[in-house]
């Protein structure tokens, strides 16, 4: 039983590890995309939205999809669907066909991959959920850090079309093949007490305050971190640090290789924490660094050994929501819903994906190339959100689990 939860483990982190880089390397191709196709970084920046709100908004629907096709089948078909939007970007020349490509059949693919790998991690470890989940989100968070220098160094050398085809072509095939390996956990696989399916369907969550207090927060908490993820190189350049060199390597690649170890090793780290220290707490103690690390990163990121430093700690604070939200909600709602529950909350981080992409481009551009502002507002979300944890979620979600019929 042991080999092969963790085989499934492997298995999923691969998966989630091909499909990254269309979230996590987009930043690198936006120089190139802006000056090919004569466009401003807002209208540029609804690309990334596309990738992230089609992501989130197919969430639902994959999971009622998982519930009757095979995990190897589904997520298969996802990675490959992915690493295709990045070979039909490749071909792309204007804004309205790369929405198309990068930007919807990205974050199709990418949505059933993600949220298909979560889900059956989270069914192998029942009793672990928060690491389950963190593990799963890490592969996701971790994979670009192995495609980083690569895509840099190879758009340096061919141009960005010629690198999408590769890396897309990289993407379906080592997928595909980890896909191969998925299955769910039979009968026999788990003890009677992991077996029983229990808590709310989702009419009942969605009608919950629980639940709209949790998509606030996450929708909250991935406004700032997409916003990182989106404009980093745009916050480099203005920066002046972009093609400075630091330890021998430039500091943008370096710092987004960073900031994918980060973003990876955060996810089971605080979800490992908060199976012990409880969940509302470990996300007040992330969330309060997120803020403190964004407001020491805007202040002290014309160095470019800070800049590429705090960039990471920033990520250190954000990546976790992808594992404490997930664990929470099935903690909270149970099992017997779960992945339909989740796809849900995870639309969220479309929300995010609005605010921290383009609204953010036009709030830099609109004062006069401050990003001041911007960054006022997502520390201010980070504070907000790690008190509302503490204070409002915590008692809320005692009051609910004190309930008799919550178990049933």
């Amino acid at each position: 039983m042991t080999a092969k939860k963790w085989g499934q483990m492997a298995a999923g982190l691969i998966c989630m590890l091909s499909i990254s880089s269309p979230q996590y390397v987009w930043t690198l191709f936006t120089p190139h995309l802006r000056t090919e196709l004569s466009v401003g970084a807002p209208a540029l920046q609804v690309t990334f939205s596309i990738l992230i709100v089609v992501q989130t908004l197919f969430s639902p629907v994959q999971g009622w999809i998982a519930r009757h096709v095979v995990p190897r089948v589904l997520i298969g078909a996802g990675v490959i669907v992915t690493g295709l939007s990045w070979v039909a970007a490749a071909q792309v020349h204007s804004l309205a066909m790369l929405y198309m490509t990068y930007g919807l059949l990205g974050g199709i693919g990418t949505g059933i991959v993600y949220v298909g790998v979560v889900s059956l991690l989270m069914e192998w470890f029942p009793e672990n959920r928060g690491m389950a989940a963190g593990m799963g989100a890490a592969g996701y968070g971790m994979g670009a850090m192995l495609t980083t220098f690569p895509i840099a160094h190879m758009m340096a050398a061919s141009g960005w079309r010629s690198t999408m085809v590769v890396f897309g072509l990289l993407i379906a095939v080592t997928g595909t093949v980890a896909a191969c390996f998925l299955y769910r956990p039979d009968a026999h696989a788990l003890s009677t007490r992991q077996q029983v399916l229990w808590g709310a369907n989702t009419a009942q969550v969605v009608r919950s305050p629980i639940f709209w207090l949790m998509f606030f927060m996450m929708a909250t908490m991935a406004t700032s971190g997409l916003m990182v993820t989106s404009q980093l190189a745009q916050i480099a350049a203005d920066k002046g640090v972009a093609h400075l060199m630091v330890w021998g390597m430039a500091a943008l690649p370096l710092a987004m290789t960073l900031d994918r170890i980060a973003n990876g090793l955060t996810r089971p780290m605080f979800g490992w924490i908060s199976d012990r220290i409880g969940r509302e707490l470990t996300m007040t103690i992330a969330f309060m660094l997120e803020a403190v690390a964004l407001a020491c990163w805007i202040g002290l990121s014309s160095h470019p050994v800070l800049f590429v430093l705090l960039s990471g700690v920033v990520f250190l604070g954000w990546g976790e929501i992808f594992s404490l939200f997930p664990a929470t909600l099935t903690d909270t709602f149970g099992t017997r819903d779960a992945s339909r529950n989740y796809g849900i909350l995870y639309m969220a981080q479309g929300v995010g994906a609005i605010l921290g992409g383009p609204l953010a481009a036009w709030l830099h551009e609109a004062t006069g190339g401050n990003w001041g502002p911007v960054f006022v507002c997502a520390i201010g979300g980070d504070i907000l959100t790690a008190t509302l944890a503490f204070a409002v979620l915590r008692p809320m979600r005692k009051r609910y689990m004190a309930r008799p019929d919550v178990h049933s």
